[in-house]
C-alpha cells in the first residue's frame, strides 16, 4: 500500500456503497483506473463537482489491492463550454465512450490519452465540425492498431481502384479481393475519409454534405464491427 500522485481525464463514475462512488479515470501513465471517492455523494463532499466526467484533473492516489482511493484532487481543465452546449457534450460523450471501451488498465496510454484531450479541446474551442466525431473514431482506430485501409487494398495492397469497402477485411479492396460481405461505396468517399483520418482534429477542412454522413456511418460500423460492441452514445447522436 503506498500513495502515490497521478492524473487523468475522467470518463464516468457510478455509485459505490451508500455514499461513495467508482470513478473510471484515463491516465497517461497507468491508462484506465477504477478509482474509490469516498462520502462523494454527500452533500458536504469535500470532491464536489471535480470529478465529473470529461474534467482533466489532477490526483493523489492512496492504492489498495482493487481499488485506490482518491485523497486529493484538483482541476487541470475543466472544459466548462464544452458543457454548457448539448451538442458539444454528445460529442463528447461518444469520445469518451469509445476511448473507454478499448483503453486497457495498468498500461501507459499516452496516446489514447492525448487523443481524448485534443477532441475535448476542439470541442471547447468551438461548434463542432459534423465530421469532428468520424475523425475521432478514425484516429482512435489508428492509435490502437486498427486503422481502416483506405488508399490502398486492405487484402493485397495494391490501390484499391474498387468501390468495395469490408469492414471485417479491414477496408478498401480492390476488385481482385473484394468478398461477398463488402458494401459498395459512393466514388470519392474513401478519399474524404483518408481526409479526415489525417486532419487535425482543431482544424478540420470543410465539411461535404455530400459525404458527412455517409462516412459517420461507415466509421461508425468499422468500429463498431472491431470493438464487437456497440457505442451507445452514436444512437443517440444519430436522433
Amino acid at each position: 500500500m503506498a500513495i502515490r500522485s497521478d492524473q487523468g481525464i475522467v470518463l464516468r463514475s457510478f455509485p459505490f456503497g451508500d455514499a461513495d462512488r467508482v470513478v473510471v479515470i484515463l491516465s497517461p501513465n497507468h491508462g484506465k483506473l477504477r478509482t474509490v471517492a469516498k462520502g462523494i455523494r454527500k452533500t458536504k463532499s469535500r470532491f464536489g463537482g471535480r470529478l465529473e466526467p470529461f474534467t482533466h484533473v489532477d490526483l493523489v492516489l492512496y492504492e489498495g489491492r482493487n481499488l485506490d482511493t482518491i485523497t486529493q484532487v484538483s482541476i487541470i481543465e475543466t472544459f466548462s463550454h464544452l458543457r454548457a452546449d448539448l451538442d458539444r457534450v454528445m460529442a463528447a460523450g461518444t469520445m469518451v465512450e469509445a476511448v473507454d471501451a478499448v483503453a486497457s488498465e495498468g498500461e501507459p496510454s499516452l496516446r489514447l490519452f492525448l487523443l481524448l484531450q485534443r477532441g475535448l479541446r476542439a470541442l471547447e474551442l468551438q461548434q463542432p465540425s459534423p465530421d469532428l466525431v468520424t475523425a475521432f473514431l478514425l484516429k482512435l482506430a489508428e492509435v490502437i492498431g486498427l486503422a481502416p485501409a483506405l488508399d490502398s487494398c486492405a487484402s493485397c495492397g495494391r490501390k484499391a481502384e474498387s468501390l468495395r469497402f469490408s469492414f471485417a477485411a479491414g477496408g478498401a479492396l480492390c476488385d481482385n479481393c473484394r468478398t461477398d460481405g463488402a458494401v459498395r461505396l459512393r466514388p470519392g468517399l474513401t478519399d474524404y475519409l483518408a481526409v479526415l483520418a489525417g486532419a487535425d482534429l482543431g482544424d478540420l477542412p470543410e465539411p461535404n454534405p455530400q459525404f458527412s454522413g455517409e462516412a459517420m456511418g461507415v466509421t461508425r460500423r468499422f468500429v463498431e464491427h472491431h470493438l464487437e460492441r456497440r457505442l451507445s452514445s452514436l444512437a443517440v447522436l444519430d436522433e
